[in-house]
C-alpha cells in the first residue's frame, strides 16, 4: 500500500488553490477542475460532498480536530508575508514550544488549521549559535544526538 495525499475540502478550488500557491509556494502537480494536487502530496477538492456522497450540510468548517503543518526556514520573513492576508483567522499569537520551535497556526479560506513552524534545522541552529553544545540542544529538543545529526545533514 501506497500513502497518496491528503485531500481538503474547498469552497473555491481557484481561490484555494492561488491561496497555497501564493502563500506557500505550492507547485501544481495535477488539475482535474475541480480537484487538484500538488507536488507536496496535498490536494483540493471543490464539491467535496459530491465527491463522498454525503449531504452539504454534512460537510463541517472548523472541525479542530487536524491541523496542515508546514515549516518555514526563514519564519519571520514569513510572519511578514502573512500580513498581506489580513483576514485570516488566527489561533493566537506565535508560540514557541518547549523543544525551542517557534509556530502560528491560523484558519485558511476554508476554515483549515494551518500550522506553519521554523524549520527545524533552522532551530538546532539557533540553539548552536547561542553557544549551546550539541548535548545541551538535544535535552533542550528532547530528541537524541543522533537524531538531531541526521536531521542537519539531511
Amino acid at each position: 500500500m501506497k500513502y497518496t495525499c491528503a485531500l481538503l475540502s474547498v469552497a473555491d478550488i481557484t481561490a484555494a488553490r492561488k491561496f497555497y500557491e501564493d502563500l506557500f509556494g505550492l507547485e501544481l502537480f495535477q488539475d482535474y477542475g475541480r480537484n487538484i494536487s500538488f507536488t507536496c502530496g496535498l490536494a483540493l477538492q471543490q464539491d467535496f460532498d459530491w465527491l463522498v456522497h454525503l449531504p452539504k450540510e454534512r460537510i463541517g468548517k472548523k472541525s479542530n480536530n487536524m491541523e496542515i503543518c508546514f515549516e518555514e526556514p526563514d519564519f519571520d520573513g514569513f510572519l511578514e508575508k502573512l500580513k498581506k492576508y489580513p483576514d485570516l483567522e488566527f489561533l493566537g499569537d506565535v508560540v514557541e514550544h518547549d523543544w525551542g520551535q517557534r509556530v502560528v497556526r491560523f484558519y485558511d479560506l476554508d476554515g483549515h488549521i494551518i500550522e506553519v513552524g521554523e524549520d527545524m534545522k533552522m532551530v538546532i541552529h539557533r540553539f548552536l549559535n547561542s553557544g549551546m553544545t550539541m548535548e545541551e540542544t538535544s535535552v533542550k529538543m528532547g530528541a537524541s544526538v543522533e537524531d538531531l545529526t541526521k536531521l542537519l545533514n539531511q
